[in-house]
C-alpha cells in the first residue's frame, strides 16, 4: 500500500550538484513516489547565500541555518552536498542524533572521518550512504559493498578524477605540455581556478581511501594513502610511453598483498599498456577496474563528475534510504572486521621506467647495471641514445619494491657518469 504522508528531505548545499538534486526531485516526483512507496518532499534547503535566485526552489524553503534545519526532528533524510570537513561533519552527526539518515557526496570527510560517522549512524540506527563520493554517476560503492559482498576483492585500480584524465589525455593525443593542457581544461570548465586538489592527487587519494576500506573490510584513512601528483609529467614521458606501447594515467590503486596479510592504497601517475581497458578511457571520464577471486575482472565506466551525473548517484542513494525508512530497516554499514594493516609505499612491488641523463662514454651502462644489481632490482630492457658527450639511458625494470627502487636511484645519483634522473614512473596493468 502506498503511504500518503511524504518523507521529508533536507538539502544541505544548493550549488551545481544540490540544485540538480532539487530539480530531479521535482521533475521526477511521481516516478520517485512509485519507486519508493511514498512521496518525497523537499522540506528545506540550507545555503550560504540566501539572496541568490534558485530556479524551481520555493524561496520559503531556503535558510542559512543548517543546524536548525537538521535539528527539526521531522526530517527523514539529510542530503549533504556542501563538501569540506566542517560544518559538514557536525551537521551529519547532528542529523543522526535527531533521527535523520544521511546521503552524502563528501569524499574528503568520509576519507578522514568515515569510521566515526559510521559509528554515529549505527548508534542511532540510521543510514549513511555515499555513492556520489566516488566516481560520480558510476555505480561503484554499492556493487563493492553489496553485489560483491560474498567475494574476495584483491585489487581496485582506476581513474577516479576527470580533470586529471582530461589533461593527460590531451597531452597524449596532441603532444601538448602539462601547462597547455591544464589551461585548456580550465577554459572548458574541467579544472578549478585552483586545480591543486585534482592535479596533486588529493581528490583521488580521498576516493582511494574510501574504496580500499570497502573492498578490504579495513579502515583506511586518507593519511594511509600514498599520494603523488601529475604536475611533473612531460611530453617526453608520453613519448617514452608510446615507445613501450603504453600511455600515462593518474591511477588510484588499492590492492591486497599476495599473502593476504596487508593492503596498500596509492595514487600516482603510471604507464599502462594500450591493451589495458583503462588506457582507452578518454577525456573527463572515469573508470575503475576491479579484480576478485570469483567474479574475476570487472570494469565500471562513466562520467565521474558534474551536476547531473553526481545528482544521479545522490538520488539513487536517496531512493534506497527512503525505502529503508519505510521498512524500518537500515542498509549495510561499515564493514571493517578484517582490520588488515596498511603497508607503507616502500613495500609496494611494481615495474619502473627510469630515464637517466648520462655521460656518453664507454662503461656507463655497466656501471648503471651494477647499481641495479646491487640493490636487487632486475632490469628488463635498456635503451641508450647519445651524441656530443651526452646521452639518455632509459631502463625498464622487472617487478621490484618501491624501497629497493628508491635505494637504487639514490645510488645512481652518486655516480659521476650520471648527470641526473630525468624521470621515474611506475608501470602498472601488466
Amino acid at each position: 500500500m502506498m503511504r500518503t504522508r511524504p518523507l521529508k528531505v533536507a538539502l544541505l548545499g544548493c550549488g551545481v550538484v544540490g540544485s540538480e538534486v532539487a530539480r530531479i526531485m521535482t521533475t521526477h516526483a511521481d516516478d520517485l513516489t512509485a519507486r519508493i512507496g511514498a512521496p518525497v518532499e523537499l522540506a528545506g534547503v540550507a545555503v550560504r547565500r540566501p539572496d541568490r535566485v534558485r530556479e524551481g526552489i520555493d524561496p520559503s524553503l531556503v535558510t542559512t541555518d543548517a543546524t536548525a534545519l537538521v535539528k527539526r526532528g521531522d526530517i527523514d533524510v539529510v542530503v549533504e552536498v556542501i563538501g569540506g570537513i566542517e560544518p559538514a561533519r557536525a551537521l551529519i552527526t547532528t542529523a543522526f542524533e535527531h533521527g535523520a539518515s544521511v546521503v552524502s557526496a563528501n569524499k574528503a570527510l568520509l576519507a578522514q572521518n568515515g569510521a566515526a560517522l559510521h559509528a554515529a549512524a549505527n548508534e542511532h540506527g540510521r543510514d549513511l550512504y555515499y555513492e556520489a563520493a566516488v566516481a560520480g554517476a558510476i555505480p561503484l560503492i554499492r556493487p563493492l559493498r553489496e553485489s560483491l559482498a560474498g567475494d574476495k576483492i584483491n585489487r581496485v585500480m582506476g581513474i577516479v578524477n576527470g580533470t586529471t584524465n582530461f589533461i593527460l589525455d590531451k597531452m597524449d593525443s596532441t603532444g601538448a605540455g602539462y601547462q597547455e593542457a591544464l589551461d585548456e581544461a580550465t577554459a572548458l570548465g574541467y579544472a578549478e581556478a585552483d586545480p591543486t586538489a585534482d592535479v596533486e592527487g588529493f581528490d583521488a587519494a580521498a576516493k582511494a581511501a574510501i574504496l580500499a576500506g570497502i573492498a578490504f573490510h579495513t579502515r583506511v584513512r586518507l593519511d594511509d594513502v600514498y599520494r603523488e601528483g601529475m604536475t611533473e609529467v612531460t611530453a617526453a614521458d608520453f613519448a617514452s610511453a608510446k615507445e613501450m606501447g603504453c600511455t600515462i594515467k593518474l591511477l588510484a590503486i588499492c590492492e591486497r598483498a599476495e599473502d593476504g596479510g596487508s593492503v596498500t592504497a596509492r595514487v600516482h601517475p603510471a604507464m599502462i599498456p594500450l591493451s589495458h581497458p583503462l588506457a582507452s578511457v578518454r577525456g573527463a571520464y572515469n573508470a575503475v577496474f576491479v579484480e576478485s577471486d570469483a567474479a574475476g575482472q570487472l570494469m565500471f565506466y562513466g562520467p565521474g563528475a558534474g551536476g547531473s551525473p553526481t545528482a544521479s548517484a545522490v538520488l539513487g542513494d536517496l531512493v534506497a534510504v527512503c525505502r529503508n525508512r519505510l521498512s524500518g530497516a537500515t542498509g549495510p554499514g561499515e564493514s571493517a572486521y578484517a582490520a588488515l594493516p596498511v603497508s607503507p609505499m616502500g613495500d609496494v612491488v611494481t615495474r619502473y621506467h627510469i630515464s637517466l641523463d648520462v655521460a656518453d662514454k664507454p662503461g656507463v651502462l655497466a656501471q648503471v647495471a651494477t647499481v641495479f644489481a646491487e640493490h636487487g632490482v632486475s632490469i628488463d630492457t635498456v635503451r641508450q641514445q647519445g651524441k656530443d658527450g651526452e646521452a639518455s639511458l632509459v631502463v625498464v625494470t622487472h617487478r621490484a619494491s618501491d624501497a629497493a627502487l628508491t635505494g637504487t636511484v639514490e645510488a645512481l645519483r652518486k655516480l659521476d657518469t650520471v648527470r641526473g634522473v630525468a624521470s621515474i614512473m611506475r608501470v602498472e596493468g601488466e
